[in-house]
């Protein structure tokens, strides 16, 4: 698959419909204008790529729509050099925009099929996150915490508390919470044992997965 002018032209086009929608952090909107999407799906979707609309991939999972990914990458405020956590790697679109706002990206996908393929293909893009896992998202990464940004791109039934545990002092979690549609929320960790909590409105994610195991 290409970036041809006509896949650059959306993407502008894209952006300014964020822009519109409200997003107005400059490296997001760089980022999401960067990266190609239509190399995150299948073919047979690709005439579609560039409208602001989530799309089915592997696994019963999904791509999400480029509001909710900017609106997300948005809340954390990545500065260039903060560890971030992503619960859900996918496709892998959100972790390239995690990549490109200059975060060290730890992200943990639940689906042995995704995993496998987006690992590779990341790597084939030119993207270095510093971990890729293949397990549990509601136990996080405790051997790489604490950290400065942790996004949960699937919808949790609650907020698990091994995510808050692995939070630095003034860290941010961004997660939608709930069970169709779910309610985003974003907390920072503002002491040891205390977290500022504030909701922003209604989105729509596929179910956060659980090892029952």
């Amino acid at each position: 698959m290409k970036d041809t002018t006509r896949h650059q032209g959306k993407r502008r086009q894209l952006v300014q419909i964020l822009k519109d929608k409200g997003i107005t952090n400059s490296l997001v909107l760089k980022a999401i204008g960067k990266i190609p999407r239509h190399f995150f799906m299948d073919s047979s979707f690709e005439h579609h790529a560039y409208q602001d609309k989530a799309f089915p991939i592997a696994a019963d999972q999904t791509i999400s729509q480029p509001y909710t990914v900017a609106f997300q990458s948005e809340l954390l405020e990545i500065e260039k050099g903060h560890n971030v956590l992503e619960i859900g790697t996918g496709s892998g679109y959100q972790t390239a925009v995690l990549c490109e706002l200059g975060g060290k990206v730890y992200s943990i996908e639940r689906q042995q099929e995704l995993y496998k393929k987006t690992k590779l293909f990341l790597t084939k893009l030119g993207y270095r996150p510093r971990y890729l896992s293949f397990g549990d998202g509601y136990k996080g990464l405790p051997e790489y915490a604490p950290f400065d940004s942790i996004i949960v791109t699937a919808g949790a039934p609650y907020v698990p508390k091994p995510l808050l545990a692995q939070l630095k002092i003034g860290g941010k979690l961004v997660i939608p919470v709930g069970d169709d549609p779910q309610i985003m929320h974003r907390y920072i960790r503002t002491s040891a044992t205390s977290f500022e909590k504030k909701e922003y409105g209604e989105f729509r994610f596929v179910p956060l997965l659980e090892d029952k195991n």
